[in-house]
């Protein structure tokens, strides 16, 4: 696993004195940690073959966004813009807020270093997850930010990790710290792009202290080529609210760790989340949500469109400990298939030590009705059209539950285009 490693110490990525030790102890980690295998359960039907290759350090860009291909979505409110892990203040635009603190890393004062140091790396189980040691080996800045108790922001907080792209394929790490402190609310949006060969590795650690209200969405819009393996962790105390939206396209390898933490009585997480794949794209969607305490609440939905040759990984784990009574939790993961070629693997998983709980799984994987199919062309409608009628529903009444207007806004044309070039397929092939 050293080898994945060797660009970044090359390179001697200056850091904050106060991130040394986390850096030694990441790159310790990591330098003694083996890489999964397809004989590693977790990682069954994911190969990662494709990250058996050189890997040079990222560079910093000076391009304009025209000629980087990177798209600022207007959603309001302050953004930060990194390229090739690099911030760009030029392309950047920070809104003062009083509810909120908005610092990278490298920028905090004596206060703020002391509260980065203190919870960075509190919910996140590196033995579990590998490539969070890795993400520590490498860390040289990130992004810190801190709802103020009893506020709430304005504007959503945005921040755009973008890849230019390369001749030679690079390591770009991402770190993302937000506290929200008791009875806050706040808005962000993670938003992944960029084309190229360069492999990513994105951690947000998301800590809602009590009463704290938090939405929260990813979207991975990187191009077929990309290389992203990251995940999501969150620990949640009484009474905190977090709603967290995800959204991928298909990559040539993409694998998300979302780990929820109920540490309160009565706290409640809403997930969401879809990924769209064509070709012989990749996605797989890891989560695990854990109930600690009494009267928690989880609704997860996951919902997926996989077509030509591509393959998609769900498995989603509920566990209830056993102090955990009163909860209530839901899961549920469907799946269309565009192709007779294209393949999933899903497994919802209840892992209940509790008798006193309401909760319920299931998962679906199917492909277009025919019979809808053949009503829309009895109307007029040609068959790709239908097609992407269809496939478009399926996935819609998620991209409306989100609160976030512009958000909605920004998704819906994309996601019309995304089916107008994808799903122009044989009708023969759509119904298998």
């Amino acid at each position: 696993m050293a080898d994945l490693l060797t660009p970044q110490l090359n390179a001697e990525t200056p850091a904050p004195d106060w991130l040394q030790s986390r850096r030694l102890a990441g790159r310790a980690a990591w330098e003694s940690s083996e890489m999964p295998t397809r004989k590693t359960e977790a990682w069954k039907y994911t190969s990662l073959f494709a990250l058996q290759q050189p890997f040079m350090a990222a560079r910093e860009s000076a391009e304009s966004a025209e000629e980087l291909g990177l798209e600022l979505p207007q959603l309001a409110g302050s953004r930060l813009v990194f390229v090739n892990g690099f911030w760009r203040e030029d392309l950047s635009e920070i809104e003062p807020d009083a509810a909120i603190e908005l610092v990278r890393f490298s920028d905090a004062d004596q206060t703020q270093a002391a509260l980065i140091a203190q919870h960075l790396g509190s919910v996140v189980p590196g033995n579990k997850h590998p490539f969070s040691a890795l993400n520590d080996a490498v860390l040289a800045d990130g992004v810190f930010l801190r709802i103020l108790t009893g506020s709430k922001a304005a504007r959503p907080v945005q921040l755009v990790w973008h890849n230019s792209p390369q001749v030679d394929a690079a390591i770009n790490s991402q770190r993302l710290l937000v506290l929200a402190e008791q009875h806050s609310e706040a808005t962000v949006v993670e938003h992944f792009s960029g084309q190229g060969h360069s492999f990513t590795n994105g951690l947000p650690e998301l800590i809602l202290a009590a009463g704290a209200a938090l939405s929260h969405s990813r979207l991975h819009l990187e191009s077929a080529e990309a290389l992203h393996v990251g995940g999501l962790h969150a620990a949640l105390e009484r009474d905190a609210t977090l709603n967290s939206f995800h959204v991928a396209f298909g990559g040539k390898l993409k694998r998300i760790d979302i780990v929820i933490n109920h540490q309160g009585h009565g706290a409640h997480c809403q997930l969401d989340g879809m990924y769209l794949l064509r070709g012989q794209e990749h996605v797989d969607y890891h989560t695990c949500i854990e109930h600690a305490l009494p009267h928690c609440t989880t609704d997860e939905t996951f919902r997926g469109i996989v077509g030509d040759k591509a393959s998609a990984v769900f498995n989603g784990r509920i566990h209830i400990h056993p102090d955990a009574q009163k909860t209530r939790a839901e899961l549920s993961n469907k799946n269309l298939l565009t192709s007779a070629t294209a393949e999933v693997n899903t497994k919802p998983e209840l892992e209940i030590y509790a008798d006193d709980v309401q909760c319920a799984h299931g998962a679906t994987v199917a492909q277009l009705d025919e019979s809808m199919l053949h009503y829309l062309r009895t109307r007029g409608i040609p068959a790709d059209e239908a097609l992407v009628l269809l496939s478009y529903g399926f996935i819609n009444a998620l991209v409306e539950k989100q609160r976030l207007e512009s958000l909605r806004d920004y998704l819906k044309p994309r996601l019309a285009n995304y089916f107008g070039a994808a799903l122009a397929l044989d009708p023969d092939d759509a119904g298998g």
